[in-house]
């Protein structure tokens, strides 16, 4: 574990895992240091805002085989390494696994290696350049709000938690916006666990304290509102925030507590 220090590590679900998602975040190790609440035991240390959930979790075995190559042997079978609940990983297969979960579908945009119409063709980046932009990416911060906004959007279905509201353009983008619950300035994490889908009325209400969560996900309305029945009209009919249907994505208490802490005017 202490050659992970200072490098990026990949989460994965092992394959007996009931509707596994495979390999679905990456960060960036700072430290590992012995856990304090279990004897011989040890905890890796994440580096502070660089966690980021894959937009597109990838799966072990894709259409050109396994993903993870290393984990083959000389004849070609899965290897015990497999069995390894933390292992190494070569540069290939983690550059590999981060292109196909930060790969954005998108047929208006070229592809890496073709020509955009009415342009010269580019020749192949180095595999350099490759791994270089790759890195790059997992800490640009243009990057890392879509992947943010991918990865909320998707929890929530596309639906406002607030309004309750689904609506799609003609081009097939949602309305809603992935908002940070607690934002990135003070140290929040771009994990869907902070964060909240949003229509844009809500999310300019929310990030000013003029609406809230209970940890129960009740939806609070500051005092401070100068049309507080308007505000509730915009309120699904529950007073309820909508959750994720996946548990793990729900917010976090830690994070609504610190946004009716420090942004919400009571």
């Amino acid at each position: 574990m202490q050659a992970c220090v200072g490098d990026w590590i990949i989460y994965y679900e092992p394959v007996k895992v009931p509707g596994t998602r495979g390999y679905f975040a990456v960060a960036k190790v700072q430290q590992v240091i012995l856990d304090p609440g279990t004897p011989g035991m040890y905890l890796a240390i994440i580096e502070a805002g660089s966690y980021l959930d894959i937009a597109n979790p990838v799966p072990f075995n894709s259409p050109d085989g396994l993903v993870e190559r290393g984990l083959l042997n000389e004849a070609g079978a899965i290897s015990g390494r497999a069995q390894s609940a933390v292992r190494p990983i070569s540069p290939g297969d983690f550059y590999r696994i981060v292109t196909l979960g930060l790969a954005e579908h998108d047929d208006l945009l070229p592809r890496i290696g073709e020509a955009a119409p009415g342009s010269a063709v580019r020749e192949e980046p180095a595999p350099f350049l490759y791994e270089q932009e790759r890195i790059t990416a997992l800490t640009s911060r243009i990057v890392r709000d879509r992947v943010f906004r991918r990865i909320v959007v998707k929890a929530y279905d596309a639906r406002c938690a607030i309004t309750g509201l689904k609506l799609i353009n003609g081009g097939g983008r949602a309305e809603v916006e992935a908002a940070h619950i607690r934002p990135v300035g003070a140290d929040g994490p771009d994990t869907v666990q902070n964060g909240l889908a949003l229509s844009g009325t809500v999310h300019w209400m929310f990030d000013r304290g003029l609406i809230s969560l209970s940890d129960e996900l009740d939806i609070l309305v500051s005092r401070q509102v100068n049309d507080p029945d308007s505000v509730w009209s915009l309120v699904n009919k529950a007073r309820k925030a909508l959750a994720p249907a996946r548990a793990m994505d729900r917010p976090h208490p830690h994070f609504l507590g610190w946004h009716r802490e420090h942004c919400f005017k009571h």
